[in-house]
């Protein structure tokens, strides 16, 4: 069955962009598509209807082919836990931390989850589009290659080489790129994308020009830039603060910061003064300090003790402003988190910010599960609905803010109704939830979209702009199969 492969000539060239758009524009025509990605580093992820884990990317491309996320559009993910350590996913569910060196020896099984993978996606799609992962010119990494061209050569897929011209240099990315490829890779690359271009494309046309006489391949797509996308990215905290009101809600970008899309419907609202605020910054004043969720606890809790964090909040406090935890943000604030297996880190136990009766310990069974039920805050409820990952298991012995569907109970309300914290990934996005936390919090806001209604938008908005750039004809020779 057609399978085609975008790789990029460096990490954030817009491959999980346009593999989004790709899927969404087969899927208007009425064809059957699977997004695949068979291997991805990322600490964003999100719960599959099978139970189990992948990057948030598979996930937002899985919508956009109107499908639940599996297991398969995702069958490798590595979620860093230091520098040289991560945790491996496969098929979902974590096998183990493996460093960088043991992860290498262990691609042999991890090829064999990627295949089964892709197989059974082929079997059932008419088509399958595949995201590379960082660079295929990364040649230290070619060896067992599974994320790139070693996928490609094995599936005897074609490729299309994406590259980002806002940030210069687009034509040696993408001739360097191909002068680090063997010559079968090299042939495989059908096509370049040009991707986030600005200004006149009349004065662009003498590049393209040469760089198809140079290569011999034509350039299928010059994708404009598009101003405010708001696409869940896969991996990099935006950059940009957004400033759509005088309501200030901080986040420290933690060392491991994971799940940083649980902010996007804040960054979007109206009424909201939004800011990641990095290593080195000094927090700011706010209104609302979220600490969001970490794949290093107690590394990230050390983290923010160093950096005045830790007394910036009890400052923040006490001048009677509200703080919320998010999964590990919400394990930070209770009162001791226990790793006696060392899962994250160094095994041992750390006093927590101790705003919460909340005693966790890391477990080695993971907990992963999409959720629904009502949120209390001040009296009033809210439908709320989400996803758990976590190892932590949590004893509060204070009431519980929000009942799940199933029977049972998450998070946990302060004394004095300042500090509230959930393990509930996607807090934010059901619409009444988040009028219910920024009412909580002191600030009042319009009814804004739902977290899913935005994602549909943002896909048919960069869907759209590859359908206008896109040259079909060469599109269809390069090995896009149109045909149901």
């Amino acid at each position: 069955m057609p399978t085609l492969m975008i790789q990029g000539c460096t990490s954030d060239a817009g491959k999980s962009t346009l593999v989004t758009a790709l899927c969404r524009l087969l899927e208007r025509r009425g064809l059957s598509v699977a997004p695949f990605k068979p291997q991805n580093m990322a600490l964003n992820s999100a719960v599959t209807e099978d139970g189990g884990e992948i990057g948030r990317a598979q996930a937002v491309q899985a919508f956009a082919c109107r499908l639940p996320p599996h297991t398969d559009h995702n069958p490798v993910l590595l979620k860093p836990t230091a520098d040289c350590t991560a945790q491996v996913i496969i098929h979902g569910q974590p096998i183990g931390n493996l460093s960088t060196l043991d992860y290498h020896a262990y691609k042999n099984v991890a090829r064999d989850a990627v295949f089964t993978s892709w197989n059974r996606l082929a079997a059932r799609y008419r088509h399958v589009i595949v995201e590379g992962a960082g660079s295929p010119a990364e040649v230290n990494l070619r060896a067992n290659d599974i994320a790139n061209m070693g996928f490609a050569e094995q599936a005897d897929c074609p490729v299309w080489l994406v590259a980002d011209i806002d940030r210069g240099g687009v034509f040696a990315h993408l001739t360097g790129t191909l002068a680090c490829l063997s010559d079968s890779e090299q042939a495989r690359i059908r096509g370049f994308i040009i991707n986030r271009f600005r200004g006149d494309l009349a004065l662009l046309q003498p590049g393209l020009d040469w760089l198809e006489e140079k290569t011999g391949k034509p350039v299928l797509a010059v994708v404009p830039y598009l101003h405010g996308l708001d696409l869940a990215a896969e991996d990099a905290i935006p950059q940009t603060s957004t400033a759509h009101g005088t309501f200030r809600v901080v986040v420290p970008a933690l060392p491991h910061i994971s799940n940083h899309t649980d902010f996007d419907p804040l960054r979007r609202q109206p009424g909201i003064a939004f800011r990641f605020v990095g290593p080195g910054e000094t927090p700011p004043p706010a209104d609302l300090i979220i600490l969001p969720g970490s794949k290093n606890t107690r590394d990230d809790l050390a983290w923010l003790q160093r950096s005045g964090w830790a007394a910036a909040i009890a400052r923040h406090l006490r001048y009677g402003g509200k703080v919320i935890g998010i999964c590990g943000g919400y394990q930070m604030l209770g009162e001791r988190i226990s790793d006696p297996d060392g899962l994250e880190g160094d095994a041992g136990d750390s006093p927590g910010l101790g705003y919460l009766p909340l005693q966790t310990t890391l477990a080695r069974q993971k907990t992963l599960r999409n959720v629904a039920g009502t949120l209390t805050l001040d009296g009033r409820t809210a439908p709320v609905a989400g996803y758990e990952i976590h190892h932590g298991a949590s004893h509060c012995t204070s009431a519980p803010v929000i009942m799940l569907d199933e029977g049972r109970t998450d998070g946990a309300l302060s004394g004095d109704g300042q500090v509230f914290g959930s393990y509930l990934h996607g807090l934010f996005d059901t619409p009444q939830a988040l009028e219910r936390v920024l009412s909580w919090a002191g600030c009042t806001i319009d009814a804004p979209l739902s977290a899913e209604q935005a994602l549909d938008q943002a896909i048919d908005r960069v869907a759209d702009a590859l359908d206008s750039a896109l040259n079909w004809d060469a599109a269809r020779q390069a090995g896009l199969e149109l045909e149901p």
